[in-house]
């Protein structure tokens, strides 16, 4: 394995830990409850 091949890999899965941050925070049940509420508001004023 070469240096390429190696840094390749690295960025590789440093985003996918990023990406499955960035889901996790989102759809945490404490997030998803603040983010429905304006959903929920749209619908009730129709």
């Amino acid at each position: 394995m070469g240096l390429a091949t190696i840094l390749y890999l690295g960025v590789t899965f440093g985003l996918l830990v990023i990406f499955a941050l960035l889901v996790w925070r989102t759809y945490r049940s404490k997030n998803r409850q603040r983010m429905e509420e304006a959903k929920h508001r749209m619908l009730e004023e129709e």
